[in-house]
């Protein structure tokens, strides 16, 4: 008898897990694409198997967004029953929150859509906390119920000409179910499209008037942030209190200047390294942009070079913005230096520039997007930041700003040895990177400090920024850093507070160093040879258990 209990009981078990394991949640990809701009699906539950991960996250909803939506199906053969409740605790920036489904029910056994409507009132600007739980019933019989928690950032911002008294469509598509009804929801929609148009073009139009807060969300599966302390975070001892080390910056020359080039030291630089174009054979074109280009290529049919040229529609100041960031790290020796090797300007309109770069060099984020960048263990990618922090502190003890830090403006060979590289042909390139904000210049918002975004202010301080956002990339495998924020908001989140989070894997003292160089103030921030030092005792301690 005991024996057919337990055997009873292990079946109850199976039921209940085979009832489990035929329930898929997830957002589908016109909403992911609406929400983070990303062509997914992301699944909260897919075939019973819960994602606490994506469960985790407070996913930002936009101003412009007036409902979000949710897909499921049930497939277990039948029905499950469903009970929704949404709160929202700011009813005067937003109203209470409605459906175009009723708030119990039964998950379908079809693949259905159902949407939230979160529109605000207009009235004030304000982030409002949503959290929508959603309770499902997986066995009557024995009551087991699964309870999902989504947390929603709804951003509103205030009107010039707020109506309280919209109507609200998914209220007037349930107010009856004949033809009224039917009537209803048409009207319904049309002013609801009429409304989001409406509302679009005012917050278009006044969004630089609003001193907007930001989405302190974590999209899922992105490049998503958190909100850390605005001083100096906890940080391991080799950076708080570094050991006691000769200051090397006293003892290095600064005879060689490399950047920031007057018209005359520019053309003294390109006359010292002009080279014979005929010298020069391209052999294999590895990127190409609008007005730009790279190629690989030999020099005296002996050494291997990388050259950058433009192309045949670039303008003359594009040839002169070649030429002049391509000078920046002039002169400059150190192994983890990718500098100059030689100018030709026989071809006035399309010079070349020529680096050395031994065979299967190739750029770093592209590296890091290809498939074989998976493969890349922790102690490697801790490899090859603390190889560009020692390139850094090469060029801060000469008095060089790089000012452009990151993955695009790397190089990487076959056997994982990084140089860093000028930024020159990087904004044609990689335009993706660069944004205007109304002033006529592109800038890498993204790896800005807070300061350069601001006040246009470099320093050696900026440059650890973009170092903590460079290896925030190589940890992701060259994610988009902030892809769900507008440029024209980075000075809001920055100043707020809210920086990058902490990559999936990434160890726990790998992303102390990263949110140190993202401190709020400038002299707060680690120095090239306090970051080496604490990468260096990292990769130590990495390498001694293997």
């Amino acid at each position: 008898m005991t024996n057919l209990c337990v055997y009873v009981g292990l079946l109850l078990s199976l039921l209940v897990a085979a009832g489990e394991a035929h329930l898929n949640l997830f957002l589908n990809v016109i909403e992911v694409q609406r929400l983070l701009g990303l062509s997914a699906e992301i699944y909260y539950i897919r075939e019973g198997q819960v994602n606490a991960y994506a469960l985790h996250f407070t996913v930002p909803v936009p101003a412009h967004l007036e409902e979000i939506s949710f897909s499921w199906q049930s497939l277990a053969d039948r029905p499950l029953p469903y009970r929704i409740h949404i709160d929202a605790p700011d009813p005067e920036a937003l109203p209470k929150p409605s459906m175009n489904i009723s708030t119990q029910g039964e998950i379908p056994e079809h693949i259905e859509t159902f949407a939230i409507g979160l529109r605000c009132s207009g009235i004030v600007s304000a982030e409002v906390e949503v959290t929508i739980t959603i309770e499902i019933t997986l066995d009557p019989l024995t009551g087991n119920t699964t309870e999902l928690l989504f947390r929603r950032k709804k951003i509103c911002l205030m009107s010039e000409h707020p109506d309280v008294n919209q109507p609200d469509p998914y209220l007037l598509e349930n107010a009856s179910n004949g033809q009224n009804g039917l009537i209803t929801i048409i009207i319904g929609g049309i002013l609801a499209i009429l409304f989001v148009s409406i509302f679009i073009m005012i917050a278009y139009c006044v969004r630089g008037s609003f001193n907007r807060k930001p989405h302190h969300a974590q999209p899922i599966r992105t490049s998503s942030f958190q909100r850390l302390q605005t001083h100096a975070p906890s940080a391991p001892s080799s950076i708080v209190s570094p050991p006691s080390i000769a200051p090397t910056i006293a003892t290095l020359s600064r005879n060689r200047i490399y950047a920031n080039a007057e018209p005359e030291e520019l053309q003294r630089r390109i006359s010292e390294l002009t080279v014979q174009r005929c010298r020069v054979r391209l052999s294999s074109l590895l990127q190409e942009g609008t007005f730009g280009r790279v190629y690989r290529g030999s020099y005296n049919d002996s050494q291997e070079v990388l050259v950058k040229t433009v192309g045949p529609h670039a303008s003359q100041v594009q040839v002169s913005l070649l030429l002049h960031e391509g000078m920046s790290l002039y002169g400059a020796q150190h192994p983890g230096i990718l500098s100059v090797l030689g100018v030709s300007i026989d071809d006035h309109t399309a010079p070349f520039l020529l680096y050395l770069a031994p065979e299967n060099t190739r750029n770093l984020k592209i590296f890091l997007q290809e498939p074989v960048a998976r493969t890349l263990t922790t102690i490697q990618i801790v490899k090859i930041q603390l190889q560009l922090a020692q390139a850094l502190g090469h060029l801060h003890s000469h008095g060089v700003i790089h000012k452009d830090i990151a993955a695009r403006n790397c190089v990487i060979d076959d056997q994982l040895r990084v140089k860093l590289a000028d930024n020159s042909l990087s904004r044609d390139l990689f335009p993706g990177d660069y944004y205007c904000l109304g002033d006529s210049e592109n800038r890498p918002i993204k790896w800005l400090a807070l300061e350069s975004i601001q006040f246009k202010q470099f320093s050696e301080s900026s440059d650890t920024w973009a170092f903590g956002v460079l290896m925030w990339e190589l940890c992701t495998l060259a994610r988009q850093p902030y892809a769900e924020v507008d440029p024209f908001e980075m000075e809001h989140y920055l100043r707020d507070g809210y920086r990058l989070s902490q990559p999936i894997n990434c160890p726990d003292e790998l992303f102390a160093i990263m949110a140190y160089c993202w401190t709020m103030m400038p002299m707060e921030r680690p120095s090239f040879e306090q970051l080496q030092i604490c990468l260096q005792d990292f990769y130590a301690q990495l390498t001694r258990y293997v």
